[in-house]
C-alpha cells in the first residue's frame, strides 16, 4: 500500500486534528491458534475522513515526530482506542486490548505519568488486559530511560510487547532490555516464508529462541493459506492477518478454525527416513511445575522406581531437571538426615539451578552423546531434556539414548557401499530429504567417472576398485574434514558416481579442488607415457581397436537456491539432467544447473563454457 509522504501533513493540519480529534480506532483481532478463539484485539489509528487511508497514519506520525507533536498524537490514539474499545463491548468478551505506543513518548521532555492509568479506570478495562505494543521501527538513544519508562508501566500491571520485531533499530537488544511478555514477528518476514527458505529459518530461529525465553510469539501479516500452514509448523501460538480477520470498525467475534500440530509419532531410528535425531528416541514425562512442592515430586519418584529424573516446566519453558539421585540425597535426606522434615512446605523452584541438558529434536544422536560426555562425573547417567522449537517435549534416559547409538550404527554398517565405505543410496536420500523438509539452501553435486568402462576392461576390475577407492577417499578429505557437519556430506551412489552435499557458497570451489586432486592422479591410475600421449590403445567391445580417453571427471550442480525442489526425487531428476550436460564437455567439467558450465584450469584440453 502507498505510503504518502510526510509533507502531506502540515503543522497545523496535525494541530487540527489535534484539536477536533479527527482520528479514530478499528480494530484487527489476533487469533489462538490451537483454539481458534480470538485472543485480543489491537487497536488501529484510522482518520475519520472517510478518504482517508490507513497508509496516512504512518506519513502522520513521521511528520508529527518531526514537528515535536508526536506526543500528543499518540496519547490523542490511545484514548481513541479505550473509548472506542469499551463503547463496541469489550468488557463482554475474554480478550486483551493491544495498543501501540512510541517509544519516543515514554521518553518525551512532556510526558505525563499517570495518563494512561486514568484512561484506563475511566473506560472501565482492567490494566491486566491491556498489552501496550512498543514499535521497534525508531531508534532508541537512552535505552536506560527507555527501561524505565517500560517498568513503570509492567508494575502499573500492564503487559508488554515488541511490535514490528525485526523490521527496525532494536533487535535482540531491545528484547533482552525490556524482556517483553510478547513479540510480535514483522509481516516482512512472514510474507512468503512457505517458499522463502531464509525467512523460514530466521523465524523458527525467534520462535525457538522467546519460547525458551517464556515470551509468548505473534505472527502477524498473514494472508495465504500457505503462510499459515507454516508458521504453524513453530508452534507460534498468536495468530493475526488479513487472511483470518481484517481491521474493521468493530470488534469482530467470529472465531477461526483452530490449527492444531499433533506432535508426530516418533519412530525408531531404524525405520526413521531421517537422519537419527534424539527426538526420534524421545518419551514425554509429564513435568513438574515450580510451584510444586517437593513432596510431590518424591510422590512421583516413589510411585517410579524406573524414573531418574523429573523435568521442570512452566508455559512449555524447560527451566530444569531433577535428578532422582541428587534429589533424594540432598534435599530429601539432607546431610543431616533432616532433609525429610524439612522439606515438607518447600516447592520445587528452591531447589532447581543444579546442572541438566537441554538439547532440540532434531539434535543428531551422535551430537548428544559428545555433550553428554562432557558433563561431570555425577551428571554422566541423568536423562537429557528435548525441547521442539523452544518448548519442552520430553525426556530420554541414557539407556535409550545408547541403543539408539547402537541402532544407527548397524545401520550405518547395513547401508554403506562395501567398497568405499560411504552412505548409500538408503543415506543419501535420507540426508538429503532431511534437507529438503527443514526448507535450508544446499547444493547437490553429482560426481561421475568418464570412460571408466573401458577403463575396467582394459585394466582390470582390481584397478578399477583402487581408483573408485581413491576418489571416494579424496571427496571426503575436500568436502568432509568435519563429520559432524550436515551440510557436508559425501555418498556413494554406486558404480563409479557419487555425491555431495554442501552449502551453496562451498560446492564450485570444492569440486574444483576434486578435479585438480584426482587429475593429479592420473600417472597413479594410466602410467606416465599413457599420460604424456593423453590417451591409451585398447579393443573395445566390438573388437575395434581405438583411442580411449584418460579418466575424467563429469560433475552436476544443483542448488535448491535455485531451483525449487520439492522432494529427493525431483531433486535427483535434475541432478542426472546437470550430470548429463556436464559429460557432453571434453574432459573434466563442471555444470551448474545447466546455465553455467566452468572447466578446470589444470585440464588444458577440455572446452572453454559458452
Amino acid at each position: 500500500m502507498e505510503t504518502l509522504a510526510p509533507d502531506n501533513f502540515s503543522r497545523e493540519t496535525i494541530i487540527q486534528l489535534l484539536d477536533n480529534n479527527g482520528l479514530t480506532s478499528w480494530f484487527q483481532p489476533i487469533f489462538n491458534r490451537r483454539t481458534g478463539a480470538v485472543f485480543g484485539y489491537e487497536a488501529l489509528a484510522r482518520l475519520r475522513d472517510p478518504g482517508g487511508r490507513a497508509a496516512d497514519i504512518a506519513a502522520l506520525f513521521q511528520k508529527a515526530q518531526a514537528e515535536g507533536l508526536v506526543s500528543s498524537l499518540d496519547m490523542l490514539c490511545r484514548e481513541n482506542a479505550f473509548c472506542r474499545a469499551v463503547e463496541l463491548g469489550l468488557a463482554e468478551v475474554p480478550a486483551y486490548l493491544y495498543v501501540n505506543i512510541c517509544p519516543a513518548t515514554l521518553m518525551h521532555p512532556e510526558h505525563r505519568g499517570g495518563l494512561t492509568d486514568r484512561l484506563a479506570e475511566e473506560c472501565g478495562i482492567a490494566k491486566e488486559r491491556i498489552i501496550l505494543e512498543l514499535t521497534e521501527q525508531e531508534a532508541i538513544r537512552n535505552y536506560d530511560l527507555f527501561k524505565r519508562s517500560v517498568e513503570h508501566y509492567r508494575d502499573r500491571g500492564y503487559k508488554i510487547a515488541i511490535d514490528d520485531f525485526g523490521a527496525g533499530y532494536g533487535g535482540l537488544k531491545m528484547l533482552s532490555i525490556i524482556q517483553p511478555d510478547y513479540v510480535k514477528v514483522d509481516r516482512h518476514f512472514i510474507t512468503g516464508i512457505d517458499h522463502d527458505s531464509f525467512k523460514y529459518n530466521l523465524v523458527d530461529a525467534i520462535a525457538t529462541v522467546c519460547h525458551k525465553l517464556g515470551i509468548t510469539v505473534i505472527a502477524e501479516g498473514i494472508e495465504r493459506p500457505e503462510e499459515l500452514e507454516t508458521v504453524a509448523r513453530f508452534d507460534i501460538d498468536l495468530l493475526q492477518g488479513y487472511l483470518l480477520g481484517r481491521p474493521a470498525p468493530e470488534l469482530l467475534r467470529q472465531e477461526m478454525a483452530p490449527v492444531v500440530r499433533e506432535r508426530e509419532a516418533v519412530a525408531g531410528c531404524a525405520n526413521s527416513l531421517k537422519p537419527c535425531a534424539i527426538g526420534n528416541t524421545v518419551r514425554y514425562v509429564e513435568p513438574l511445575g515450580p510451584g510444586q512442592l517437593l513432596m510431590e515430586a518424591f510422590q512421583r519418584f516413589k510411585e517410579d522406581p524406573d524414573q531418574n529424573g523429573l523435568p521442570v516446566v512452566d508455559g512449555g519453558r524447560v527451566l530444569g531437571m531433577l535428578s532422582r539421585m541428587d534429589f533424594l540425597e540432598k534435599e530429601l535426606v539432607g546431610p543431616c538426615g533432616y532433609g525429610f522434615a524439612l522439606s515438607a512446605h518447600r516447592r520445587i523452584h528452591e531447589v532447581l539451578g543444579g546442572e541438566y541438558l537441554l538439547v532440540d529434536a532434531a539434535t543428531p544422536v551422535e551430537e548428544v552423546v559428545r555433550r553428554v560426555k562432557a558433563r561431570r562425573g555425577r551428571h554422566l547417567y541423568d536423562d537429557i531434556c528435548v525441547a521442539q522449537h523452544g518448548r519442552y517435549l520430553g525426556t530420554v534416559a541414557i539407556a535409550a539414548l545408547l541403543d539408539a547409538i547402537t541402532q544407527r550404527s548397524i545401520q550405518l554398517a547395513r547401508g554403506s557401499n562395501p567398497l568405499t565405505g560411504l552412505p548409500g543410496n538408503e543415506f543419501i536420500q535420507r540426508t538429503i530429504t532431511n534437507l529438503i523438509e527443514q526448507r535450508v539452501d544446499f547444493d547437490v553435486c553429482y560426481i561421475d567417472i568418464d570412460d571408466f568402462k573401458p577403463y575396467n576392461d582394459y585394466y582390470g576390475f582390481e584397478k578399477g576398485d583402487q581408483v573408485l577407492k581413491r576418489l571416494g577417499q579424496l571427496i571426503v578429505d575436500i568436502v568432509q574434514p568435519n563429520e559432524s557437519d550436515r551440510f557436508r556430506f559425501v555418498g556413494h551412489i554406486g558404480g563409479d558416481d557419487f555425491i555431495v552435499v554442501t552449502r551453496s557458497l562451498l560446492s564450485y570451489p570444492a569440486c574444483q579442488r576434486i578435479v585438480r586432486g584426482f587429475t593429479q592422479m592420473l600417472a597413479e591410475f594410466h602410467g606416465m607415457p599413457e599420460l604424456e600421449q593423453g590417451y591409451y590403445l585398447a579393443t573395445d567391445r566390438q573388437g575395434q581397436l581405438r583411442r580411449i580417453a584418460l579418466l575424467s571427471l563429469s560433475i552436476g550442480i544443483v542448488g535448491t537456491g535455485e531451483c525449487v525442489v520439492q522432494s529427493y526425487g525431483e531433486l535427483a531428476f535434475l541432478a542426472s539432467g546437470v550430470k548429463r550436460a556436464a559429460k557432453q564437455e571434453k574432459g573434466c567439467s563442471i555444470v551448474r544447473n545447466r546455465r553455467e558450465i566452468a572447466q578446470s584450469p589444470v585440464l588444458p584440453q577440455a572446452n572453454e563454457a559458452a
